[in-house]
């Protein structure tokens, strides 16, 4: 049988993705001339050049670019799969990757009674980022902004992101022209990542071309939550996230003028997920609905 040279395919797969060989060797942790006797050992299995090889850099030859494409997609495939049969090799541990906002207000507080309900199943958490994806890493399960379009993948809605201006109660004492636009506009505002989410928050107040002022802008959402809540302004916050804050009474909505209504947090998994996965996302899908359940029948 005339085997596929595997190691010379993902030598050039690396190459022409980064268009350099010593990239590729870096990359692969090889020498600069093992990938070239890859490719050139592939280049005389195929027949034909895969590279234009100039004096500083290389080019893709009509048949480099047909065989990258095919390359590329079939090496992610295939370390995807492997990746989900170690994952589900031996014991079962479910890693749940989880944006930080949702992990400290939500997974952490309840993962105890995960845990206690189901001792056979090995837990891993770790921070996802808003834009990270399933196929991105190793999560069996992801919790993140967004639903995820790949195919083969499924999203539950957890929480929406719709967005009000809230302030802790010792911030608003005394000052309840907060209550409008024009007070918001006067107060001190803090900042998630960037002045735009203001910006939007007024045009829809019907209040364009307010000057947002030049409070802190918190990189990281947890930190606007800390200083919110510890009273040092007035912040844009997804309110279904904050059921918990907003209950206790450590934030106030001051509006119910909104934002991002079109956009949600989601629970992502894959369509044959193991059955971990699929327990923890009907336990976790249920205690947000238990709890939202809750606060519209005022249960406290």
């Amino acid at each position: 049988m005339d085997y596929i040279p595997l190691n010379a395919i993902r030598a050039f797969e690396a190459a022409a993705r980064r268009l350099s060989f010593s990239a590729a060797a870096e990359e692969l942790h090889v020498t600069h001339p093992a990938i070239s006797h890859q490719i050139r050992r592939l280049e005389e299995w195929l027949g034909t050049p895969l590279f234009h090889r100039d004096a500083r850099k290389v080019r893709l030859t009509d048949a480099g670019v047909i065989l990258q494409a095919s390359a590329s997609g079939a090496l992610a495939e295939l370390g995807a799969t492997c990746r989900r049969i170690r994952r589900n090799a031996g014991s079962a541990t479910l890693s749940v990757g989880c944006i930080p906002s949702i992990a400290s207000r939500w997974l952490v507080p309840r993962l105890p009674d995960f845990t206690a309900s189901h001792p056979d199943i090995g837990m891993r958490v770790a921070y996802a980022k808003a834009e990270d994806r399933l196929g991105d890493g190793e999560n069996d399960v992801l919790i993140t902004l967004g639903a995820d379009p790949t195919p083969g993948v499924t999203s539950l809605k957890l929480f929406s992101r719709l967005n009000r201006p809230v302030c802790s109660p010792h911030y608003l004492a005394g000052r309840q022209h907060l209550r409008t636009a024009s007070g918001i506009a006067a107060a001190d505002l803090l900042h998630d990542e960037n002045r735009q989410g203001w910006r939007e928050w007024f045009s829809e107040a019907g209040l364009p071309g307010v000057d947002v002022g030049n409070g802190p802008v918190f990189a990281d959402f947890n930190i606007l939550a800390t200083a919110v809540i510890a009273g040092h302004g007035v912040a844009l916050c997804p309110v279904d996230v904050f059921r918990d804050e907003l209950k206790r009474g450590d934030l106030v909505v001051l509006s119910d003028v909104s934002t991002n209504r079109d956009k949600s947090y989601f629970l992502t998994m894959s369509v044959d997920a193991s059955a971990a996965a699929l327990t923890f996302a009907d336990w976790f899908r249920r205690a947000v609905s238990v709890d939202a359940d809750d606060q519209r029948s005022g249960i406290t």
